[in-house]
This record gives structure tokens, sequence and C-alpha cells, in this order.
């Protein structure tokens, strides 16, 4: 049985209907649901984005979205960073990360990335290069700082 995470990287026009259907789902799972935040997550971004999907046993379990510099922020960049509550013990995070990062390399021929996250995991992306470079900001009612990787 395989008990690891594959990845899918992907353009906008690539995803199919469900594959799209899916990690909207997922985001709204996540980021309006669970985190109780009344928010636009389909901000007219994701045609610009490269998709990083995770899946165990066909289920998508884990997504970002990856932008080129100057589509998000004058750096590279990558959002909407999520993990399925129920695949969180997994610690898929980190590869979901560091697949985004190399997808940020091989897809940009980047290395700066600026990210807006949440302020309670700052010590995660601090364990991936990220330093903190803003105080915090409330972004939907959500603390957050920015932190850069070069």
């Amino acid at each position: 049985m395989n008990n690891s995470i594959q990845f899918k990287i992907k353009r906008f026009k690539e995803l199919s209907l469900g594959e799209l259907y899916d990690l909207l789902k997922l985001r709204s799972e996540v980021f309006v649901v669970e985190q109780n935040c009344v928010y636009l997550d389909i901000d007219g971004k994701d045609s610009k984005a490269i998709h990083v999907l995770g899946f165990y046993k066909e289920e998508l379990v884990a997504y970002t979205r990856v932008f080129n510099k100057g589509d998000y922020f004058n750096e590279a960049s990558i959002g909407r960073v999520v993990v399925h509550p129920d695949y969180r013990d997994k610690k898929w995070g980190f590869q979901l990360m560091e697949t985004s990062i190399e997808t940020v390399k091989v897809f940009f021929n980047q290395t700066e990335i600026t990210i807006s996250a949440q302020q309670y995991l700052t010590k995660f992306y601090e364990s991936l290069g990220f330093i903190q470079t803003s105080d915090m900001y409330l972004e939907d009612d959500i603390p957050h700082v920015e932190m850069k990787k070069s």
C-alpha cells in the first residue's frame, strides 16, 4: 500500500474540472469553514498560477498555488498553502512546500520567494528558510506576516 503523497504540477488550463473542483473545495473547507473566515477565495488570480496538487490514494489532500515575480508580489510567491485537516498528522506540509519551492525554480528560474504567512506558522516557514520581513498585519481578520526566502 502506498502511504506517501504524490504531487502533480499543472498550469490553470491543464487542470481537469475535477481537479479544479477539488482544489476549490479544499481551499473553502480550510480557509472559509475551518478558519471561520468569510472572504472571496476565487480572486481572479488562479489563471496566472502554477498549481501544486498533492494526492493520497487519488484524493486531493494538499495544495498550493505558485506565482512568477510580478504576478502577486515583486518576487515569485507561494500561496493558498493547505493540507486537509484529516492528513495534517502526516507532516506533508514540508513536502508540499519543498515541492512548491522547487516549482518556483523550475517554472520561473527564480530563487527569491515572498509569502504572506499566517503568523502562527512562522516557525514552520522558518524551518524552510523563510525570514520574517514585516510586522504582523491583518489579512481577512487573521494575523499574517510577510516572509522572504532567497
